[in-house]
């Protein structure tokens, strides 16, 4: 007979059992299945390509984001991480899958690109890495991957880690394009989170309430020959921590 709920931290441990082991996207445990979707670089995934988002770098050249420390949440083979370096920051990224992070390794030594990889959960033992405060935390694709108790986590890293007035950026699945879009009670009855978590603009606002929009669009489609990836079914998101 267990009675071992005590803090806030086993409740969300116990709620992340709720779900079947195959819908893992979030904990260390998931590494390997990181690993075997990352292990095959040649596969035809939009995001493989070694190209920054385009709001990152419209964010950049407008102004919008401005040079300091930046953290790159669930960084994969590094993209962004390096783009942020290329543009002037000293950069962290962090990501379960050791696969990821060996690709993004790669990709970095062969740019000449100083960031500093990190491998693990970032809500987890990893997460003591990362020692803030940070002008920059960007996520392009960690966040809709989370259970929603686990926005609890999410949260409490960035009240943790984001610099007062400093910049918090998102790239998530939009509803009525990409993801699932069962509500979040429906997540645990359903014991997975079907591929990912869908977002409507209303419910970033109340999620990141805390923050200051600055702005919230859908990614502009970029063609294969440009040198940004763009996708239309996801949205990005640019928030500011209080002063």
């Amino acid at each position: 007979m267990d009675r071992n709920i005590r803090t806030v931290d086993d409740v969300l441990g116990l709620m992340d059992t709720l779900f079947a082991p195959g819908a893992d996207r979030w904990t260390a445990d998931a590494g390997g299945w990181w690993d075997d979707f990352y292990a095959d670089r040649a596969r035809p995934v939009p995001f493989f390509a070694d190209k920054p988002d385009e709001s990152l770098v419209s964010w950049l050249d407008h102004g919008l984001i401005t040079s300091g420390r930046a953290l790159d949440l669930g960084c994969g083979p590094g993209r962004n991480a390096r783009h942020l370096a290329a543009r002037g920051f000293d950069v962290d990224a962090v990501d379960l899958s050791p696969v990821a992070i060996a690709w993004a390794e790669d990709r970095a030594r062969a740019a000449g690109s100083a960031v500093r990889f990190v491998c693990g959960d970032a809500f987890g033992p990893a997460g003591e890495q990362l020692t803030g405060p940070y002008d920059l935390i960007y996520d392009s694709g960690c966040f809709h991957h989370l259970p929603p108790h686990r926005r609890i986590s999410y949260l409490a890293l960035l009240d943790r880690l984001l610099a007062p007035g400093g910049r918090f950026a998102l790239t998530c699945f939009a509803a009525g394009a990409m993801g699932s879009e069962l509500s979040d009670a429906d997540f645990y009855r359903t014991s997975g989170l079907h591929g990912g978590l869908a977002y409507t603009p209303e419910s970033l606002r109340q999620i990141f309430a805390d923050l200051a929009e600055v702005e919230l669009r859908r990614m502009r489609d970029e063609q294969p020959a440009s040198g940004r990836f763009g996708e239309p079914f996801l949205w990005t998101a640019l928030f500011r921590a209080r002063p």
